[in-house]
């Protein structure tokens, strides 16, 4: 299993109210869990000190369906290199429309260029994100000083607003997409041990762009002028949170 889902009552519910919060989950089978299997045999000795082996915890893998999937992960001390190349090239290569689900949505400086880029190649961007009901408004205040560059581009920001928004999810046109642990900030990119699935294929790239299309319905769209008429106060505390950039 991989996805945005934690082991606590926030993910008891349906997005139905603040207290329960709105993500999204997948259950993998077929070849792609044997990466899986690496990934938490790797955190496992991490943490336990214990080397899994055997067929008690790798039974032979079985065929199950016929998508194309590609699990990415991203460990200290350069393992995160890999995510990072793996978003930016994904965010290059759209042609048509980029759509960006995000608990926490923080690019660094090359990722927000990659964004823009895409803009001016005539690439839709939708982003969803939070609103206030975050579960760490710090980040969110530190990705709002940002949005001014992406407003103005014509990049569509949507603040999801029933509940907490969890997911991390990125589709590219109506082929790929990308899901699991990894949000669009330096934290994931560079820090934290991560765990993408790209998968490939129109058919399954379509279920979550419905699943996107659901949440933007539940959002509401942030314009450029509703951004600059921000006070002055949270205009200083947005720029005073982007500078920790590195860390949320």
């Amino acid at each position: 299993f991989t996805g945005g889902v934690g082991i606590a009552d926030n993910w008891l519910g349906d997005a139905r109210n603040p207290n329960e919060w709105r993500d999204t989950h997948y259950r993998i089978e077929g070849p792609s869990v044997g990466a899986f299997q690496a990934a938490f045999a790797e955190n496992w000795l991490e943490t336990a000190g214990e080397t899994l082996q055997g067929e008690k915890f790798y039974p032979p893998p079985e065929p199950a369906g016929a998508l194309s999937a590609q699990l990415v992960l991203s460990s200290q001390p350069n393992g995160s290199e890999d995510m990072e190349l793996m978003m930016l090239a994904a965010i290059a290569a759209a042609k048509d429309h980029l759509r960006i689900g995000m608990a926490y949505f923080v690019p660094d400086e090359i990722a927000l260029q990659q964004i823009l880029d895409a803009r001016k190649r005539g690439v839709a961007v939708d982003v969803i994100v939070p609103n206030s009901l975050t579960d760490v408004p710090i980040v969110r205040k530190g990705s709002r000083h940002f949005w001014g560059q992406l407003l103005e581009a014509g990049v569509r920001i949507y603040e999801f607003q029933p509940t907490m928004y969890h997911p991390k999810l990125l589709i590219v046109d109506d082929v790929w997409a990308s899901f699991g642990s990894t949000n669009l900030d330096e934290r994931s990119l560079r820090l934290n041990d991560e765990a993408s699935l790209n998968v490939y294929g129109r058919d399954f790239a379509q279920t979550q762009i419905d699943l996107f299309n659901e949440d933007l319905k539940r959002s509401r769209q942030i314009s450029l002028a509703e951004w600059q008429a921000r006070p002055l106060t949270e205009k200083v505390t947005d720029w005073l949170a982007s500078k920790l950039h590195t860390q949320l």
